[in-house]
């Protein structure tokens, strides 16, 4: 289970992990757009500086031209040409005069084009700045939201780490106890013997069990139901599948199978289990005492 869902949390960190690249590689390039749009800003500048000075110049240039025409007095050819001394001064005024119009057409015409330019390079600076802003911010919250969902990940797998490293701690525990119930068990088998042979009144006891040969024997017993909490008698906690059993009879750490209940472990003696006895524990004194007491055949491995 431990090794499932390790594999599928590595899983999802290589997911996360391709992601997160991704949304880095985005924000790398939202961020050389936002360079870009800064140097951008800094040109703008210094053109709307320039044509700052264009206008001051245009508009100093044009009030000289109309101070000009005021001192000119009369701008109509005509009057120009009645008033003229010679036919060379007239066409001197004209052309003079023409010349101030031309440049003062050419001062309007320069103004107002400097006046559009600068006000689309504003609306186009100020549009493309908060795009990338908004591009930028929502690049960052997604890398932050990753960033932070794969933590969640490597610390998830951290934890399962320490899970199995504790389940084989506790797997190491088990088998300590279980060698430490094999060599009492082997002490109980030995005291039940010397008991038997050294006893002062007659006692018959059921003939011992030979070691059971390859594939099991059966035996018919009597079975009885019980469910009491803590330790076994070899030192093994309670548990389904712990039978209780005569070592005399069968040998603790044998292998059962008993019809109707399953597999179990001669692993458990009692005092009021003698020959061909055996006590099956239940989670529950309900389930022990729908069971009762029943003779059944067991087979032995």
């Amino acid at each position: 289970m431990l090794a499932s869902r390790a594999h599928g949390a590595l899983l999802d960190l290589y997911a996360l992990d391709t992601r997160f690249s991704s949304a880095q590689e985005t924000l790398a390039s939202l961020q050389t757009q936002a360079a870009r749009l800064r140097d951008e800003q800094v040109l703008l500048t210094q053109q709307i500086s320039a044509t700052r000075h264009t206008l001051v110049a245009s508009r100093q240039q044009l009030g000289a031209n109309l101070r000009l025409l005021y001192k000119q007095g009369d701008t109509d050819p005509l009057a120009v040409v009645l008033g003229a001394e010679s036919l060379s001064d007239a066409v001197d005024q004209i052309d003079a005069l023409n010349r101030v119009a031309d440049q003062s057409e050419q001062i309007v015409a320069t103004t107002t084009a400097a006046q559009i330019r600068l006000g689309r390079l504003r609306q186009t600076l100020a549009s493309h700045r908060s795009q990338v802003a908004a591009d930028l911010a929502g690049a960052q919250r997604t890398a932050r939201r990753l960033a932070s969902a794969r933590a969640d990940r490597l610390s998830f797998i951290a934890q399962l780490r320490s899970e199995r490293r504790l389940k084989t701690a506790q797997i190491g525990a088990l088998e300590l106890k279980a060698q430490q119930a094999e060599v009492k068990s082997q002490q109980l088998q030995a005291t039940a013997v010397t008991d038997a042979t050294t006893a002062q009144s007659p006692v018959t006891l059921p003939r011992p069990v030979p070691a059971p040969a390859p594939g099991g024997h059966t035996l018919t017993v009597s079975s009885t139901g019980y469910s009491l909490p803590g330790n076994t008698s070899s030192g093994l906690p309670v548990g389904w599948g712990v039978v209780a059993v005569d070592p005399s009879v069968i040998p603790l750490g044998t292998r059962l199978t008993v019809p109707g209940y399953g597999e179990g472990v001669a692993a458990d003696t009692g005092s009021a289990v003698r020959g061909a006895d055996i006590d099956l524990w239940f989670p529950t004194l309900a389930q022990a005492r729908a069971w009762g007491r029943k003779t059944v055949t067991i087979t032995l491995h």
